[in-house]
C-alpha cells in the first residue's frame, strides 16, 4: 500500500515537473522574445542555464547512477536561487508596467519556488539512495520508484541506446555544470555580484 502511493506520488511529480520545469518556461521565454522583454528573456535564459541540471539528472538515473540523488536535490535547491538572486533583473521586471507576462511569470517564479521547496524536502529523504551501489539501488523498491520515469524517458527517445552509455553521458554533463558553477562562484560572482548584467 505505502509503495503504491510512493509511486503514484512519483509519477505526479514527473508530471508536475514536465508543466512547470520544461513547457511554461519555454512558453514564457518564446512571449519574452516576442514581447521584447529584456529582462525576462535574461532571466529564462538563466533559468534554463541552471535548470538543465534537471536534464543531467535524468540522464543519471536512466543510468542508475546513486549521484542522481544527490542532482536532484542540487536542482531543486539552485532553481529558486537563480529565478530569485539577480537584483538588477529583479528590479528591472518589477519596473515593467503590469501586463499578462509580467503576472504569469510571477505566477510561475512563486509556483516554481513553492514546488521546488516540496519537491527538496522529498530529495532530502531520498538521499540515502545516493549511498547504495547502482546493483543495490535497482532493486530497492523506495529508490528504484524514482528511476523507473527516466526508464519510461529512454524507451521513448532513446530506446537503442545503452542505459550506461546514458548514465556516462550525464556524468560528463554534470562534470561541466560542475566546473561552470565552481567557476561561476569563484570568479564571477567576486565581480559581478548580484548583477546578472555585471554593471
Amino acid at each position: 500500500m505505502a509503495e503504491n502511493w510512493l509511486e503514484s506520488l512519483v509519477w505526479t511529480d514527473y508530471r508536475v515537473a514536465v508543466l512547470f520545469t520544461v513547457l511554461i518556461p519555454l512558453g514564457l521565454l518564446l512571449w519574452a522574445l516576442v514581447a521584447k522583454a529584456d529582462a525576462l528573456q535574461k532571466l529564462m535564459v538563466i533559468y534554463w542555464r541552471v535548470s538543465s541540471l534537471l536534464a543531467i539528472t535524468v540522464y543519471l538515473m536512466i543510468g542508475s547512477l546513486p549521484v542522481s540523488f544527490v542532482a536532484a536535490l542540487g536542482a531543486r535547491v539552485l532553481i529558486p536561487l537563480g529565478l530569485w538572486f539577480w537584483v538588477d533583473l529583479n528590479e528591472e521586471i518589477d519596473d515593467q508596467p503590469q501586463g499578462q507576462l509580467k503576472f504569469v511569470f510571477k505566477a510561475w517564479r512563486w509556483a516554481m519556488t513553492i514546488y521546488c521547496a516540496i519537491g527538496t524536502v522529498a530529495q532530502v529523504l531520498t538521499l540515502p539512495c545516493a549511498l547504495k551501489p547502482s546493483e543495490v539501488l535497482v532493486k530497492d523498491a523506495a529508490c528504484r520508484v524514482w528511476l523507473e520515469p527516466t526508464w519510461l524517458y529512454r524507451e521513448y527517445f532513446h530506446n537503442n541506446t545503452n542505459p550506461s552509455f546514458l548514465g556516462v553521458l550525464g556524468v560528463l554533463g554534470l562534470a561541466i555544470y560542475v566546473i561552470y558553477l565552481a567557476y561561476f562562484v569563484v570568479f564571477r560572482l567576486g565581480k559581478q555580484g548580484r548583477s546578472a548584467t555585471g554593471i
